[in-house]
This record gives structure tokens, sequence and C-alpha cells, in this order.
């Protein structure tokens, strides 16, 4: 993925492993530690992203975002700058339930969520809520790249989710519609002449050129 057109370019990098991921348990804005596979995962992706030379770093300042993001700027010597609006989802009750203990006490509210409506979750925040203080921070990164430049961005699933959506200028029923992230795998976004285009979505390798009929 060399640098095309001047054209800036964002990565998404999902945290590494925790054991609250390895339990299914919603994490939400609790403070959970990365597993030592979880830094494992860190360390190698690291490795992968450092070759895209990143001109900046910014992670959500939740422990498990900024170990995560420790690894790049280690190799880098980029500083990161750590920003609360890129956490997690704050889901209030359902935060520290598995899956299926949420299915059981919150069911109607469970439901409502799968079938695409704006749900409060937990008592907690609307996804269009979690777009609206996590892109603005991306935005700001952005303007400071110079031409052509790299921007990543260490962040969570369930609002790396909700960026890539406002970014693309989806409505947000369809949010949902983009598959996860597996721990430490990353979603790239590049810009041309009708905006963000989604270029790479959990990815753990590096991007290979798309040579086809539009290119």
């Amino acid at each position: 993925m060399s640098r095309s057109a001047g054209r800036p370019r964002i990565v998404l990098w999902r945290h590494g492993q925790t054991s609250w991921n390895l339990e299914s348990r919603f994490q939400g804005t609790t403070d959970v530690d990365l597993t030592e596979q979880g830094l494992f995962q860190a360390q190698r992706a690291a490795r992968l992203l450092a070759a895209l030379r990143p001109d900046l770093l910014i992670s959500s300042d939740l422990t498990r975002a900024r170990r995560t993001a420790a690894e790049l700027a280690a190799l880098t010597d980029l500083e990161v700058h750590h920003h609360e609006g890129l956490r997690e989802t704050f889901a209030g009750e359902w935060q520290g339930l598995t899956n299926s203990e949420i299915r059981a006490r919150y069911p109607e509210q469970y439901e409502a969520w799968a079938r695409g409506e704006p749900v409060r979750r937990g008592g907690g925040e609307l996804s269009t809520e979690v777009a609206d203080r996590a892109v603005p921070v991306v935005l700001d990164a952005v303007d400071k790249l110079p031409e052509g430049g790299t921007l990543v961005v260490v962040s969570h699933g369930g609002t790396i989710r909700t960026m890539i959506g406002r970014l693309l200028g989806m409505e947000p029923q369809l949010w949902e519609r983009f598959g996860g992230l597996s721990n430490c795998c990353w979603s790239v976004l590049g810009q041309d002449t009708r905006g963000w285009r989604l270029l790479e979505h959990n990815a753990g390798t590096l991007p290979q050129p798309v040579i086809g009929d539009e290119t």
C-alpha cells in the first residue's frame, strides 16, 4: 500500500486479546488488561504495521488499547496520543456480562438491538453517540497528517464499526453489517475524490494492491 496521489489513509486497529474476550464478556468501558497472548498479538501486528511507515498514532485511553499502541510506538518512535473519545461503547448494566447472560436478563433489549433498532444497551450509549465522539478525534488527526500520510487508530471493535459506518456515509442501521474485527486485526480506509472508501477489513496481513477493471 504505497502512498498514492497525496491521499490520506486511516488504519483502524483493534486491541489485543483480553481475558474478558476469552469469556465472551461485554467489556465496554471496563478497563481490562491484555492477556499474554494479547501482548504477543500486539507485538506481531506492530511489526507488520510499522512497515506502512505511519505518520501519526492515536489510541483509546483504556489499558488494552494503550498497551497495544505502545508496541507500535516502540518500533516507530511515534508518540501515542490517547483519547477518551476512542473508548469502546459504554453499555451500562451489560458490562461484565457474558452474551448468554445478556440474552437471558435483557431479552427484549437484545432482540431489538439484533434487529438493528437504536438501543441503549444496558442503559448506555447509542452507536450514533459513539460515532459522534470518536469520528471527530480521527478527522482532527487526519488534518495533521502530511500529504499522503497514514494514521493508525488503536481502538475497540464496536467503536471501529461505528467509525467505519459514519466515515463511509452509511445509515446507522446498516453499521452492524460489518463483520467484527478479530483481536489485533485492522481495517483500512483510503480517501479519493468521492470520499472515504473501505480498502481492507479485518486484515491481519499487509494489504496487496487491487488489480481490476476499475483501477
